[in-house]
């Protein structure tokens, strides 16, 4: 068994927990310490092959887990062992409502939340913050601007880091960069926007790069560094 297999095995246990539509089927990394903050993390579309092992997703997993948090990802409705049917959004909403509430009964001494999502994972997970005051930060990656109504972030909550890859052909350039201008006139918030030069919507040859600019983000709004990561394998 490939020892990244293995790691999966011993420190992302599985956990099935009951959404709106049936059962959800997710892995779970327990913090160590009873206040440490929680994460949440989004695959991209159902019907374009996303999963929580996603590799992107995965990563963003492992990134927080190594600083400390209690980290959940999980398949959306209809995917993997996750009981119901893709619902286009509102239905896949309220299956991330379910498993921020789930993390945080079995968590409820944490400090604060975060939400990551790649992709349509990233538009429900803009959509749950502006839903949930607890979320203090967001990492949302390739945010389908052009595909999805952002509008509802009137005004956003929180300050987060939107990136993209330049060569993004699913969602272009100028779409991204309409929905940081528009977040970028609202008060209260900071939003770090970066663009990858060479990546496209994937990260296929850039995942390396794309993980250091979100965990840097992450250390900097954390106020961490290297020497405070956990060891997670």
């Amino acid at each position: 068994m490939p020892c990244g297999q293995e790691r999966t095995k011993r420190f992302m246990p599985e956990v099935i927990f009951n959404g709106p539509a049936g059962r959800l089927e997710g892995r779970f990394h327990p913090a160590k310490k009873r206040n440490a903050p929680i994460a949440l993390v989004l695959h991209l579309h159902p019907q374009f092959g996303g999963t929580m092992n996603n590799q992107i997703v995965y990563q963003m997993y492992y990134m927080f887990a190594q600083r400390g948090f209690a980290v959940l990802r999980f398949n959306f409705r209809g995917v993997g062992r996750s009981q119901g049917t893709f619902d286009h959004g509102q239905g896949e909403l309220s299956d991330a409502a379910a498993a921020l509430d789930w993390v945080q009964t079995v968590h409820p001494d944490a400090r604060a939340c975060w939400i990551a999502g790649f992709s349509f994972g990233a538009w429900i997970g803009m959509q749950l913050l502006m839903r949930r005051p607890e979320v203090e930060g967001f990492i949302s990656v390739a945010p389908p601007a052009n595909l999805h109504d952002f509008s509802f972030l009137a005004p956003c909550p929180s300050s987060g880091l939107i990136i993209h890859g330049e060569e993004d052909k699913v969602v272009p350039q100028k779409d991204v960069q309409t929905l940081v201008d528009k977040l970028k006139t609202q008060k209260g918030i900071v939003i770090d926007h970066q663009e990858l030069p060479g990546a496209n919507h994937f990260f296929e040859n850039d995942m390396d790069d794309l993980m250091d600019r979100c965990g840097g983000y992450l250390d900097r709004r954390l106020g961490i560094t290297p020497q405070d990561y956990l060891p997670v394998d």
